[in-house]
């Protein structure tokens, strides 16, 4: 699969210790993380803030791993009950000089049927696809805790 060749070359890219930021034709991912699910989880979150850097508006279409089977983007609605509801997101608009934050919360990337394996520290390999970028490749650092937002 080409994210395992791509997961090869990031190792080699990426620090030891921490998740890279990557910037890429114009968009830039900060703190990109993967919050350790509990040992039986078949699901878990991962976080990210995007800044759109170029010129013309980037749609984030797709989000691929090998974590997981499937990837997908969710926000966090917490209902008048106080209960906390999660609903899928359309691709996601990040319109130039914008900023879009993906925290505990608000908003995440959800992985469902997940590969085991994994611990802190960890580095594991995502790719991001944007209408205009293109395709960026991102390692997220396994964390214990989700980031939170305001």
């Amino acid at each position: 699969m080409r994210l395992v060749a791509l997961a090869l070359a990031l190792l080699f890219a990426a620090t030891a210790a921490f998740a890279a930021d990557t910037s890429l034709n114009g968009i830039r991912i900060v703190s990109p993380q993967l919050v350790l699910p509990p040992p039986t989880a078949m699901s878990a979150a991962a976080y990210m803030t995007i800044i759109n850097e170029g010129t013309t508006p980037n749609l984030l279409i797709a989000v691929e791993t090998d974590a997981a089977m499937h990837a997908m983007l969710h926000e966090t609605v917490i209902g008048e009950d106080g209960i906390a509801r999660m609903f899928e997101l359309p691709p996601l608009i990040v319109a130039p000089g914008e900023t879009f934050s993906f925290v505990g919360g608000v908003a995440h990337i959800m992985l469902m049927h997940l590969n085991d394996g994994y611990k802190v520290g960890d580095q594991v390999p995502f790719l991001l696809t944007f209408d205009v970028a293109g395709e960026i490749p991102v390692m997220f650092e396994v964390v214990a805790t989700a980031p939170t937002g305001k």
